[in-house]
C-alpha cells in the first residue's frame, strides 16, 4: 500500500530514492522549473552543459535520469519535459499534470518518490498528485504476473505544504484520481464479464458503505415503466437491460445536480452491424454510464454540498431474431415516439430514457455523458470532449474541464439539425437520418427533446474516453476515465467551492 504526503523539504536534501523535477524549453535551452530550485543551486552551473551533452531538450514528455553521485541527497535525479512555458493559467495546469504522470511511469522500479514540480497552490498540488496517480495506473486483472512496482511511499513537495487549502487539494485529489481509476478499471474490462446484469451488481457494490444509494431497475420494471429505449436497443441480448438510478442527498445541498451515462456494454451495431475492427474496442461504449456513477461517488466522498442524482443506463446492443430492426417505431420513457432508422445509433435512445428520468426530479441542471458519436471523433480527435447545451451550463463545463486537464469545445445546435429531428413522417421524432453530415449535432438536437428545455448540457467523450495507442502523459491505454474529474469540478462549482 502506498503512502501519500505533503511536505515543505528542499528536493536536494530530500532522501528519497529518486527525487522529480521539472524542466522548460527554451530558446537558449533548459531552464528548470518552479521547486527545483534547490536542485539548480546544488548543480550550479554544470547541469545545464550536461543536460545538453545528453541531448536533454525539456520538450513535453522527454524524460532523463541522473545518478546524482552525492551532488543531491537523492541517488537519482529524474527530469521531466513540460515543454514550452504556457502564459495561460489551464495549459499550465496541464503541462505538470502529463509531467507527473510521465514521472510515475519514469520511477516505476523506485521505493520512494519525491516529486518537486511546480506545487505551489492548490491547484497546482492537485494536479501533481492526480497526474502520478493516473500516469501510473494500471490494469492487470487478467494478467498471471504483475509485479507491484508502486513506490512505497510518494511526497509532494511544495513551499505551501503547511497551508490548509493545499493539505485540502492534496486529499481531494486522491478522492478525485480513484474515481477515475475506477471508471478506467470497468471501461477496460471485457464485455463477458460486464454485462448490463453484472455491471449493475458492480455499481451496487461500489456504492455499499457510502452516502450514495442505489436502486436497479430491470426488464420487468423497465417495461412496466415504459423504458422503450432500453427495451428496443437490449432486446438483441441475452443479457437484459438495466436502468440503475443513485441518489446522493446531503441536508445541506445548494443545488441539484442530475447526471445521465450511457452505458452500452457492448455494441455490435445491432442489425445495423459495425465492421469487425468497428467492434474491437467497443466494450468502451459504457464509459458514460461509469464515469457519471463514479463521479457522484466522488461528489459524496467529498461531501459537497450538491444533491445529485444520476442514472447508469445499460444495454448491450446484439443481434439476434429479437434485435430491434431499422424502421422500428418505439415509445420512449414517458411516451414520445420515435422511429429506429439506424440500430447503430442506440445510445441516444438508453439516454432519452434516463433524461425522462431525471426531469421528474426537478433538478436544477442536467449532464449527460456518452461515448455517443464517430462525427466528434473524426471532427475533434482523440484528446478534446464536445460539448452541446444551455450557453451558461457549457461555459461552466468548459471551464470545469480547465482547472481539470480536460479539453472541451463548445458545439452548436443549429435549427436546420432540430429539422432533421423532426423529419419522420410516422413518428414524433426521428432517431436518425440518412444526411451524412452533421450526425454529432442531430443526436445532442435529438437529446435536448428529453430534457424539458432545462439547463443542459450533453458531453460527446467518444474520442477522449478511450485510447488505443501507447501511454501518454497522464493518459494509460484503454479507458481514460475523461470527463470524470469535469463533473466533480462542475459540481464544485455549484456548491461554490471551485
Amino acid at each position: 500500500m502506498t503512502s501519500y504526503h505533503l511536505r515543505g523539504a528542499s528536493p536536494a536534501k530530500t532522501r528519497a530514492d529518486a527525487v522529480v523535477v521539472g524542466a522548460w524549453k527554451t530558446a537558449k535551452g533548459v531552464t528548470l522549473a518552479d521547486g527545483a530550485d534547490d536542485i539548480g543551486s546544488a548543480y550550479g552551473r554544470t547541469l545545464r552543459p550536461l543536460l545538453s551533452t545528453l541531448g536533454f531538450t525539456g520538450k513535453a514528455g522527454e524524460v532523463t535520469r541522473l545518478p546524482t553521485g552525492g551532488t543531491v541527497a537523492s541517488p537519482l535525479l529524474v527530469l521531466v519535459g513540460l515543454g514550452e512555458k504556457p502564459s495561460d493559467r489551464a495549459a499550465l495546469l496541464l503541462a505538470v499534470r502529463r509531467a507527473a504522470g510521465v514521472a510515475a511511469r519514469s520511477t516505476a522500479n523506485a521505493a520512494s518518490v519525491a516529486l518537486a514540480l511546480p506545487a505551489d497552490d492548490a491547484g497546482l498540488v492537485r494536479n501533481v498528485l492526480e497526474g502520478y496517480l493516473l500516469g501510473g495506473y494500471v490494469f492487470s486483472r487478467y494478467q498471471s504476473k504483475t509485479p507491484d512496482k508502486r513506490a512505497g511511499t510518494v511526497t509532494v513537495l511544495s513551499p505551501g505544504a503547511r497551508r490548509a487549502e493545499l493539505t485540502a487539494a492534496f486529499a481531494d485529489a486522491q478522492v478525485v484520481a480513484t474515481a477515475v481509476q475506477g471508471v478506467r478499471d470497468w471501461v477496460n474490462t471485457p464485455a463477458n464479464d460486464l454485462t448490463p446484469p453484472l455491471f449493475a451488481a458492480e455499481i451496487q457494490k461500489a456504492v455499499k458503505g457510502t452516502k450514495v444509494k442505489a436502486t436497479v431497475l430491470d426488464e420487468a420494471r423497465l417495461a412496466t415503466l415504459g423504458c422503450g429505449g432500453h427495451l428496443g436497443v437490449g432486446g438483441g441480448s441475452d443479457a437484459p437491460p438495466r436502468l440503475v438510478e443513485l441518489r446522493y442527498s446531503p441536508k445541506d445541498a445548494v443545488a441539484h445536480l442530475a447526471l445521465v451515462g450511457k452505458g452500452i456494454t457492448f455494441d455490435s451495431g445491432g442489425l445495423s452491424i459495425k465492421t469487425a475492427t468497428g467492434m474491437e474496442t467497443m466494450k468502451c461504449d459504457m464509459a458514460g454510464a461509469a464515469t457519471v456513477t463514479r463521479a457522484t461517488l466522488a461528489i459524496a466522498e467529498l461531501g459537497l454540498p450538491v444533491r445529485v442524482t444520476a442514472y447508469a443506463c445499460l444495454a448491450e446492443n446484439m443481434v439476434s431474431g429479437t434485435s430491434m430492426r431499422p424502421g422500428d417505431v418505439i415509445a420512449i420513457y414517458g411516451g414520445t415516439t420515435v422511429e429506429v432508422l439506424n440500430t447503430d445509433a442506440e445510445g441516444r435512445l438508453v439516454l432519452a430514457d434516463g433524461l425522462g428520468r431525471a426531469v421528474e426530479q426537478d433538478p436544477d441542471v442536467i449532464i449527460d455523458v456518452a461515448t455517443l458519436t464517430g462525427h466528434m471523433m473524426q471532427g475533434l480527435g482523440g484528446r478534446v470532449g464536445a460539448v452541446f447545451g444551455t450557453d451558461e451550463v457549457v461555459e461552466a463545463v468548459v471551464e470545469a474541464g480547465r482547472e481539470s486537464g480536460e479539453k472541451h469545445w463548445p458545439m452548436p445546435i443549429p435549427p436546420d439539425i432540430v429539422e432533421r429531428v423532426h423529419g419522420s413522417k410516422i413518428a414524433d421524432l426521428a432517431q436518425h437520418d440518412l444526411i451524412r453530415w452533421g450526425g454529432g449535432l442531430f443526436a445532442a438536437a435529438f437529446l435536448r427533446e428529453f430534457t424539458d428545455r432545462r439547463p443542459w448540457a450533453h458531453l460527446d467523450i467518444a474520442g477522449p474516453g478511450y485510447t488505443t495507442g501507447a501511454a501518454s502523459g497522464h493518459w494509460t491505454s484503454g479507458g481514460t476515465g475523461f470527463a470524470t474529474t469535469t463533473l466533480v469540478d462542475y459540481a464544485r462549482s455549484l456548491a461554490g467551492r471551485a
